[in-house]
């Protein structure tokens, strides 16, 4: 069982995006038979980019970021950008409920420990993502 506690600053979420956002976090957290908590932050581009330079000295937007947690029980953090979000399902022509899924779905992965520094790792990830998108009920 996962739960996931949702937040917004600076922005105003759909609630069709924070299902589409859920589904991904439990369709994530099935296939890796992984529970616990998740608190997923839906915020602006001035307030990922700040959290990016604090966090990982990158003075930049990004559309997401993911915070693994050694706390029992707890997961991490997850913040998503909601303007990057629909900039780029604009740019790949598909939903924003779509986009902010597989946002979730990658950091997920992030928060079991998956990572894309290498072209295998990166391969792996890409594969965990599709899975965890036909779960939530999206085609890649």
């Amino acid at each position: 069982m996962i739960n996931v506690d949702i937040t917004e600053q600076g922005v105003k979420t759909g609630s069709d995006i924070r299902k589409a956002a859920v589904k991904a976090a439990k369709a994530a957290a099935k296939l890796e038979g992984k529970s616990g908590d998740v608190s997923l932050l839906f915020t602006d581009d001035d307030n990922i980019r700040r959290l990016n330079k604090q966090y990982r000295d990158k003075d930049s937007v990004t559309d997401v970021l993911s915070f693994p947690s050694e706390e029992e029980g707890f997961l991490g953090d997850i913040a998503l950008s909601l303007p990057r979000a629909a900039e780029q399902a604009r740019e790949f022509g598909h939903s924003e409920e779509r986009e902010a899924a597989f946002l979730v779905a990658h950091s997920m992965l992030h928060l079991f420990g998956y990572d894309h520094e290498t072209e295998e790792q990166e391969k792996e990830m890409r594969e965990k993502q599709r899975e965890i998108m036909k779960k939530a009920g999206y085609e890649v």
